[in-house]
């Protein structure tokens, strides 16, 4: 019986013929082989997390849930290894056993780490890569059901490129993972003029541990997040010395109450009467400014988002960054546009994995929103000219438009992955038509 899908935002919706939730990899041997014979292609789902469907199916869809939990660390060597379907709610807890922590993370944490892993997920702070710049070792089961031990040393050409592969080159069921000591943060959040933070931004990623900002637009102040890395029960820098563990009631108003309650009355009239977005963007501003609290570093990094929206984000060279929120400034301003959804603003250290959207450079990443009562393609799609004009690069599990061609443009290695996969999986058996557009057709699917 053909199962229906959707995703977190309710903009992608999938009807697998058959959905699988295997224990083991073993099972998955099994399910890859038997689609593999009968000719149907095969995709992971996550948590549904991506805004587009790279995860659909009309085939046979894995759901990796029942392979989660932590199956080797080893503080010494600074590595952890998972089974893919681990959450990254759960990473934290099972890490924190060990006196180790993932180094960076992302805003949200509800996706499977495969799912993170394959569609480029990342925080922000100039020290650190997205995930896939942290993975040091992969279980690949591939296009023959033959499992591949990848690393830097095994298959070394494989597991460059499988870093972030977007599933197409076969289910991943083991994913090994750089780590650190366990450490606090302390973050910061204040009010500054927004042209003042935009024009900064390139220099302060390079004095700060974390940074990034929301604009309003409408506004012009931003609401800055500074974090400062400090070891668990360690004395802070005298000038965040007086910043304390927040209680749970006070986390709860920030984050349930605040961010997410008034966010959510916000965008609801503001869908309905755009007029009075501007006054209540300028509120918003207020209210996620002028706190500082220190906690477990997952409980700063992670914020809870209730709030449903539909996303494009793009990541631009860093110093090209300043001059596209201008203009994307600008350009909201001359449509006449009401957007209730702030812009967020972070950065992400280059690395060396091929389809990385810091592959190479360093990176400002700039994310849009719109809120899922509201249509988002007009303003999407014109700020995404101003992006691709800079050079942007945008991000596998948020909106875009690219096909193969355009993307070929935007990475140096782009054309090498595509032979790659060809040659990994000639039928193109974990492919999807949205995975074709991207990649193009493998010669016998």
């Amino acid at each position: 019986m053909t199962t229906t899908l959707r995703n977190w935002s309710g903009s992608v919706w999938s009807h697998p013929q058959t959905l699988h939730t295997p224990s083991s990899a073993d099972e998955v041997q099994d399910i890859v082989t038997t689609a593999a014979r009968a000719g149907q292609r095969v995709r992971v789902r996550g948590a549904g997390h991506s805004f587009t469907p790279v995860a659909a199916s009309a085939d046979q869809l894995l759901q990796l849930d029942g392979l989660s939990g932590l199956i080797s660390a080893d503080p010494a060597a600074g590595r952890a290894r998972f089974h893919a379907g681990t959450r990254l709610r759960d990473i934290p807890a099972l890490l924190a056993r060990h006196g180790l922590a993932l180094p960076n993370q992302g805003d949200v944490d509800p996706q499977a780490l495969a799912g993170a892993v394959s569609t480029g997920t990342h925080g922000t702070g100039l020290g650190y890569t997205g995930f896939a710049g942290a993975v040091t070792g992969l279980t690949l089961i591939d296009a023959t059901g033959t499992r591949r031990e990848l690393s830097a040393d095994s298959e070394p050409e494989i597991f460059d490129h499988a870093r972030l592969s977007l599933g197409v080159f076969g289910v991943l069921t083991e994913i090994e993972l750089t780590t650190v000591p366990a450490f606090d943060l302390i973050a910061s959040e204040t009010s500054e003029p927004f042209d003042e933070i935009r024009t900064t931004m390139a220099d302060r990623v390079r004095e700060v541990d974390h940074i990034e900002f929301y604009w309003f637009p409408h506004t012009q102040h931003a609401a800055v997040k500074t974090n400062t890395r400090v070891a668990p029960g360690a004395e802070a820098p005298a000038a965040l010395a007086h910043v304390r563990h927040r209680p749970t009631w006070q986390r709860l108003l920030s984050e349930e109450v605040i961010d997410n309650g008034a966010l959510a009355a916000v965008c609801a009239i503001g869908a309905r009467v755009p007029a009075l977005v501007p006054h209540f963007n300028r509120l918003a501003t207020a209210a996620l400014s002028n706190r500082a609290y220190r906690a477990a570093a997952h409980e700063v990094f992670v914020s809870p988002r209730r709030v449903r929206f539909n996303e494009m984000e793009y990541a631009v060279p860093l110093e090209a960054g300043a001059e596209v929120l201008a203009e994307i400034g600008r350009t909201i301003t001359a449509r006449g546009w009401r957007i209730s959804f702030p812009l967020e603003v972070r950065v992400a250290a280059a690395d060396d994995v091929p389809l990385s959207t810091a592959s190479g450079r360093e990176s400002m990443y700039i994310a849009v929103h719109r809120y899922v009562e509201e249509e988002w393609e007009p303003y999407f799609r014109t700020l995404e000219d101003i992006l691709l004009a800079a050079g942007g690069r945008p991000h596998w599990g948020k909106i875009h438009r690219l096909g193969r061609a355009e993307l070929a443009e935007r990475y140096p290695r782009f054309e090498e992955f595509c032979v790659l996969r060809e040659r990994l999986d000639p039928a193109g058996m974990f492919s999807n038509p949205y995975t074709d557009t991207l990649f193009g057709r493998s010669r016998r699917s």
